[in-house]
């Protein structure tokens, strides 16, 4: 999925982790979502990427790394990513907190009863 003058991908979902916690990554995620996605669709679509990818520091990506992206996120085959299919897709693309994931979940599930 990288292309060749590309840097290599720094993973810093981990320390995002760490810093702040499950519910709060989650909410990060949610935001990064809202920055990509094409306001009038509600969905990540080619266009909205291209557009917006510098606002994360992604402007170096090419149109193919960019199809790529949604492409290896597009779970329900429609062409654009939505909330869910991003945030998962950034998990996959996160091997370190792969490793983190199940602390996260419980995490979050125990605020979610919490707040019952």
């Amino acid at each position: 999925m990288a292309s060749k003058n590309q840097s290599e991908f720094q993973d810093f979902l981990p320390l995002m982790a760490d810093k702040l916690g499950g519910e709060g990554l989650i909410g990060e995620l949610c935001n990064g979502f809202q920055l990509l996605m094409d306001a009038n669709k509600g969905v990540i679509t080619f266009d909205s990427l291209k557009k917006n990818s510098s606002l994360l520091g992604l402007q170096d990506l090419t149109d193919d790394d960019l199809r790529s992206m949604l492409k290896e996120g597009d779970f329900d085959g429609d062409g654009a990513l939505n909330q869910m299919e991003f945030c998962v897709l950034m998990f996959r693309l996160s091997p370190n907190l792969m490793e983190q994931s199940e602390f996260l979940l419980e995490e979050a599930l125990e605020h979610e009863f919490d707040q019952m």
